[in-house]
């Protein structure tokens, strides 16, 4: 479980956001959404311990956030340009355990049989040995989550995972968070530009409003107010005759 306690952001001497006060339920699927610029991935840098909060505390299972927490898989921006673009899908995965340059660490033959099972478990297994330079959008994605899998962890953060993806692609991403949060329980939080792919599974938001974080459930998100003043453009909620809901531009 993710909780906030008064909470603000700051870079230097600037103050993001602040009045942080929330907790997220314990196995959700939760979006985090706002403009550019707003502090979504500042967020997450707390919740990896990487970045203090400029006041009140954070806690995540209990417990202050630190760098290095295993609990924690995280997949950022850009994943592959970040990572190489020449080191083999599983060699990315297998760092994700020893935490060490491939080749310069010994790694036994249950680290390898782990590896394989968790790039089968995200739908990589197919490419594993090939490089990342190889590989499509969308299976870049897969190997980025099974490298933030591999260590079990109990939390997943994801930054902007279905940018420059197709429509095809983004929907498999989408279905894959679903099926690993049901299957391993695991808290999903992920950030987002546009809802409208993750609208059928996301249980809430964390919204980053007027220099303040909120957090509320997807149906109280939605809402052609909140997202209009969010974006600052006029947004339209739509729902189907079939039940199914989407946004878009009014």
């Amino acid at each position: 479980m993710l909780e906030l306690d008064n909470v603000s952001a700051v870079r230097g001497a600037t103050t993001i956001w602040s009045d942080g006060t929330f907790a997220v339920p314990s196995g959700s699927i939760t979006g985090v959404i706002g403009p550019n610029g707003s502090g979504k991935t500042t967020l997450l840098l707390m919740i990896l311990g990487l970045l203090r909060p400029g006041s009140g505390k954070i806690t995540v299972f209990g417990q202050v956030p630190k760098r290095g927490n295993t609990r924690i898989g995280y997949v950022p921006q850009n994943y592959a340009s970040i990572a190489g673009e020449s080191i083999r899908a599983r060699d990315l995965v297998l760092l994700g355990l020893t935490g060490a340059t491939y080749g310069l660490r010994r790694t036994s033959r249950e680290q390898h049989a782990r590896v394989d099972q968790v790039l089968a478990e995200v739908g990589a297994g197919g490419f594993g040995d090939r490089r990342m330079s190889q590989l499509s959008g969308g299976q870049q994605q897969r190997v980025a989550i099974a490298q933030a899998l591999v260590g079990n962890p109990r939390m997943l953060l994801l930054d902007e995972p279905l940018a420059n993806l197709d429509v095809r692609n983004q929907q498999e991403i989408v279905d894959l968070l679903s099926r690993i949060n049901t299957e391993r329980g695991i808290d999903i939080l992920l950030v987002v530009h546009d809802l409208n792919p993750l609208l059928s599974v996301l249980d809430g938001a964390i919204y980053l409003l007027d220099g303040h974080a909120h957090h509320d459930n997807v149906n109280e998100v939605v809402s052609e107010e909140l997202l209009t003043h969010l974006y600052g453009t006029a947004i339209k909620v739509v729902r189907t005759p079939q039940g199914d809901l989407f946004t878009r531009s009014a």
